[in-house]
């Protein structure tokens, strides 16, 4: 654990967005960092935040986030970490110049997660993958990713599997929820009594991010888990929290109820769970025939515990489950904490360790 004398000063590109007023909220009352700059595009430069931002959460804006002056995302004088919520489209050049200036970049952006040398985080399952910011080449700073809204449920869901049975195969089918679109958003009459099966990218990332997320890494090296993962991806009508319903081929056997206890005793490594964003248990297994539901069970450990229910003997593959995480705190603003967190804790921030 980290023995920090003082909070350390942080900033957050691209505020005005869904996650990044999330990140705000979180930062607020965070025991270990203090927010000091917001950033975003050239629309909202210039003016306090709180009277530039559309505000969409559910708790008021933080007094301090919203007496800050929004200034551009630009790597001038910025502070130790930089929290990015930026779109993937212009998020690539930015995040390295704040790392080339010497941050520790913690993004939520799709641009750099399948870089070699880039790790994708998920602090219970993979925090050895931190090693790989060492061979990093932006400068003095690092890039660290937190993974897909939708991919960190499931990857948390299968590596405690993979860890005692080695998963092979994946099928999943998502229902997401509207706020992972963003704002804008998904047009109301577009959503109003509907789901859209197509959501642009997301097939590819959870094909992509689940194999690297559940590698190992070898000598420096990380080396990709042989999973194949085939995927379906729908947004559907509902405000907060994913749905995963998700079927695994095992190499080896596995009856339910020893998937659920698997899935029930995980644990993250000691320093992880002490973190301060850190769940006390990272999966919660639901025993309700009805369950897990979004509405019921997306703030479980303030959103950031996985629920999983319906564990039953696959006819296909393995086993079938169903599993729930809440999209904009585990899947992005939370995730990232953590990510941040461990960083600290491990001494990659200058200062901290």
């Amino acid at each position: 654990m980290a023995d920090l004398t003082e909070k350390i000063p942080v900033a957050v590109l691209g505020a005005t967005g869904t996650v990044g007023q999330r990140m705000l909220v979180l930062l607020e009352h965070h025991p270990w960092f203090e927010l000091v700059a917001v950033m975003a595009s050239s629309r909202s430069t210039g003016r306090p935040y709180g009277e530039v931002v559309e505000w969409v959460q559910t708790t008021p804006i933080p007094a301090l986030a919203a007496a800050l002056v929004v200034g551009p995302c630009v790597a001038v004088d910025p502070p130790p970490i930089v929290f990015s919520a930026l779109d993937a489209s212009v998020a690539a050049d930015i995040e390295q110049s704040f790392a080339h200036a010497g941050c520790v970049v913690v993004s939520n952006a799709s641009s750099h997660r399948m870089h070699r040398h880039v790790p994708l985080l998920i602090p219970e399952v993979n925090a050895d993958h931190l090693a790989l910011a060492a061979d990093q080449d932006f400068g003095t700073g690092a890039i660290l990713t937190n993974p897909n809204c939708s991919t960190i449920g499931l990857a948390l869901a299968l590596a405690p599997l993979h860890q005692t049975y080695e998963v092979d195969r994946v099928h999943v089918v998502t229902l997401q929820a509207l706020s992972g679109a963003g704002m804008p958003g998904v047009q109301a009459m577009s959503a109003l009594d509907n789901v859209i099966p197509y959501i642009p990218g997301e097939v590819d990332k959870l094909r992509e991010e689940t194999p690297k997320i559940l590698g190992s890494m070898n000598d420096g090296v990380l080396v990709n888990a042989h999973i194949n993962v085939s995927a379906q991806c729908n947004r559907v009508p509902v405000s907060d929290g994913h749905t995963l319903c998700v079927s695994v081929g095992l190499r080896r056997p596995a009856l339910p109820y020893e998937v659920e206890a698997t899935l029930a005793v995980f644990r993250g490594p000691d320093d992880v769970a002490a973190l301060p964003s850190a769940p006390r248990l990272p999966i919660h297994v639901l025993n309700a025939v009805d369950a897990p539901q979004p509405r019921l069970h997306r703030d479980l450990e303030h959103g950031m515990a996985l629920a999983v229910g319906q564990v039953r003997p696959c006819p296909l593959l393995s086993v079938s489950f169903v599993c729930l995480s809440h999209n904009t705190l585990r899947g992005a603003a939370g995730g990232s904490m953590l990510v941040a967190e461990l960083a600290v804790s491990r001494g990659l921030v200058s200062g901290s360790g």
